[in-house]
């Protein structure tokens, strides 16, 4: 299932150098070279990186919730025992949503002495972690963010746990269709409207070129800045120009404001359709905002709801007073992954565990993944997302069929 590598002689694998570095850090160290070296049962620091202030905040907080509750979990369950019961150690860092003081965070966790970054949720922000940590060889476990230039770039430190733009955009259509097909082709136009940095320039680009390969016509793109504080403009646009689909792409506090202004306006479509919607796939957005979440449909990051392990962190995020968002059990299972790692590697040092992940195949993930394993440019092969829609107060799966817990509502019924 993996990418084969070059042809030629000459040509040496992504992993076969990640590999062959963790060999050599390891003779270095042994020959009295400045690598660190730690004794047996010493804590072992992991960075822990998201946007815990700024626009986006609560994406990030929730990220930083999830990777809290795996070291808590962890470290009760006797730490990392081939390095003799060592403690996950967390150094937290706060990107603000902004790729500058993102790269300088992970300059000063590298001084810190930090094994490995997880993180730091927006793609923008990872472009500039990942690079930043490649200086250091510091490995990297990105969590959500989407942008493919991310895992496109040869860095041999980075380890995409998540799917990315390409998979979800494909996996979103194919569904679309599906749906829309069901209900004897009654969608032909779509609005699409998006955030403008990386990850909503990015995908909006993606679907002005694959949505008419399916079969529909975009008649408007309309970008907007984080934060904007009104979209009555852009409403005002949608009730002129009535696209049977909407298909927003932004962050939480952007998205319910749209769908919000979306119901006050009575706009009606047959489908609001998002692709790794902000605020979608979320239960703050059904509790607090239940008219404007009602019926509307996303293509996301969510955890496995059939698994034990689901239920039990869900059940803990809420006895917490914490909302479920799928930014909890990816950054979860991403702190669980390194343990991993850091377990077969039987070392704290950097190279051995950028080792290990690049030969990681692991399975106790809770999100839906058949297994962890990275290919070539550092893509979890195995790496999905899921089609949601909510309906009454859930989030319910619609797609793929063997998750699904309902079927889709659609065409959507007036919420005015």
């Amino acid at each position: 299932m993996k990418k084969p590598t070059r042809s030629g002689n000459t040509r040496i694998s992504r992993r076969s150098l990640v590999k062959g570095s963790a060999s050599l850090a390891a003779l270095t160290a042994l020959g009295g070279f400045p690598q660190v070296l730690r004794a047996q049962g010493a804590a072992v620091k992991v960075g822990v990186l998201h946007p815990v202030t700024g626009a986006i905040a609560f994406a990030g907080t929730q990220a930083r919730i999830g990777a809290e509750m795996a070291i808590e979990e962890i470290n009760k369950a006797g730490g990392i025992k081939s390095l003799g019961g060592a403690m996950i150690e967390p150094v937290f860092g706060d990107t603000q949503g902004k790729p500058e003081i993102a790269a300088t965070e992970v300059d000063r966790m590298a001084n810190e002495g930090i094994v490995a970054l997880i993180g730091s949720f927006a793609s923008s922000n990872t472009l500039a972690t990942t690079q930043a940590a490649a200086k250091h060889g510091i490995p990297c476990i990105v969590d959500v963010a989407v942008s493919d230039k991310i895992v496109g770039r040869g860095l041999d430190n980075v380890f995409r746990f998540s799917p990315g733009f390409g998979k979800c955009s494909e996996d979103a259509l194919n569904n679309l269709v599906k749906i829309n097909s069901a209900a004897g082709g009654i969608a032909k136009t779509v609005t699409i409207i998006h955030e403008d940095s990386l990850f909503g320039s990015g995908l909006g680009d993606l679907l002005n070129k694959r949505l008419p390969d399916f079969g529909f016509e975009v008649i408007e793109t309309i970008a907007h800045a984080t934060p904007t504080r009104d979209f009555g403009n852009v409403v005002t646009k949608l009730r002129a120009t009535k696209p049977d689909l909407i298909v927003p792409a932004n962050y939480y506090n952007e998205y319910v404001l749209l769908a919000r202004t979306m119901l006050q306006q009575r706009v009606e479509a047959k489908a609001v359709y998002s692709v790794l919607g902000g605020a979608a796939s979320n239960y703050r957005f059904v509790k607090e905002h239940p008219k404007a979440a009602q019926y509307i449909m996303d293509c996301n990051h969510w955890a496995d709801p059939r698994k034990d392990g689901t239920k039990a962190l869900r059940a803990k995020v809420e006895a917490t007073g914490k909302f479920f968002t799928y930014e909890i059990p990816m950054n979860y299972d991403c702190l669980h992954l390194c343990a991993d790692a850091l377990e077969r590697a039987a070392s704290a040092d950097r190279a051995a565990v950028k080792s290990a992940l690049a030969s990681t195949n692991w399975k106790g993930m809770i999100m839906p993944y058949q297994a962890v394993e990275f290919d070539e440019t550092g893509q979890n092969i195995h790496a999905l997302p899921v089609n949601t829609q909510i309906i009454g107060d859930d989030i319910e799966i619609i797609f793929p069929e063997d998750l699904a817990t309902a079927e889709a509502v659609y065409p959507m019924p007036a919420r005015g």
